[in-house]
């Protein structure tokens, strides 16, 4: 292995230590971890993770992505290492990486055991299901590639976002009932409980879970709908297309009887953006705030 390269790996894993645990990491910096990281051919496995990556300028650094890594749109054409749960040791050493930036609950966890036995640097972000898991995927990045001064900003952007939505949201008089429904079309959708990004998102939005009841994500019965009795369904792009659209989604037993069926009420969401807690997630707070209470603040995409 080269020097440069093993000096690479040791300086990425003291960074990766520093954020995990809190301790400094001034000391690495000031014998030039920016410049060391510059060199370091990046796979990164997450959606958000490689969002955050590339808000962060250093998109040119990574030679592959998972499955779930969509945005921006160049990461489309770079190489696949698979699903970020579902890895294989081959596929992600065929890259010759340096550090890969696995997001929480990349595996299986021997995969990632293997990778480290090879000499790659794994570096942990943390996952989360709120908006402000974004800031930490930022502080964690930012850290690992010596990019904290270019982090400050879009910090600085998403926190003032998130803030502004918080704000937009305590102002509201009603609250309507809302569902997020997630899935495709042949295995069927589930619906947003407590303890999910999803109910997280609707609540931040300012409206009220319809699903709160519900733990996790769960497929929910005709009759179970008619009880939560949405004003207005919330569901991503991708779900509303694997359905066929409005009247397909209305098609699933209970669902046009809801408030919500019988007035079409539905407002689209990118699901990436809305709950991978990225760095669009304060655009993606604000965009559904304005959506679900039209005529509040102002929306600026």
């Amino acid at each position: 292995m080269p020097a440069d390269r093993s000096v690479a790996r040791c300086l990425l894993g003291a960074l990766a230590l520093g954020v995990a645990y809190g301790s400094s990491v001034v000391a690495v910096e000031e014998v030039g971890a920016q410049e060391v990281a510059a060199d370091a051919r990046i796979v990164s496995l997450g959606g958000s993770v490689t969002e955050t990556v590339f808000a962060l300028g250093a998109g040119h650094r990574i030679v592959a992505v998972d499955q779930s890594s969509l945005h921006p749109a160049e990461v489309r054409d770079l190489p696949q290492v698979g699903y970020f749960r579902t890895l294989s040791a081959e596929g992600v050493l065929s890259l010759e990486p340096d550090v890969v930036l696995a997001s929480e609950g990349s595996g299986p966890p021997v995969v990632l055991e293997q990778l480290e036995a090879a000499g790659i640097e794994i570096v942990w972000v943390p996952d989360g299901s709120t908006p402000e898991a974004a800031l930490d995927k930022i502080d964690v990045v930012s850290g690992a590639l010596g990019l904290t001064e270019r982090a400050s900003a879009l910090r600085d952007a998403v926190a003032g976002q998130i803030a502004q939505a918080d704000a937009l949201v305590a102002s509201l008089e009603h609250r309507p009932r809302a569902l997020f429904v997630w899935g495709h079309g042949g295995g069927g959708v589930r619906v947003a409980g407590s303890g999910t990004g999803g109910g997280e998102m609707l609540e931040r939005s300012g409206t009220v879970n319809a699903a709160a009841d519900i733990d996790g994500y769960q497929p929910i019965t005709a009759e179970a709908l008619l009880l939560a009795a949405p004003d207005v369904l919330v569901v991503p792009s991708s779900t509303l297309e694997g359905v066929g659209g409005i009247d397909g989604l209305l098609g699933f037993p209970g669902m046009s009887a809801t408030p919500a069926g019988q007035t079409r009420s539905v407002v689209v969401v990118d699901l990436l953006a809305f709950v991978g807690f990225g760095p669009r997630v304060g655009a993606a707070l604000m965009g559904a705030i304005h959506d679900l209470h039209p005529g509040v603040g102002s929306h600026d995409p």
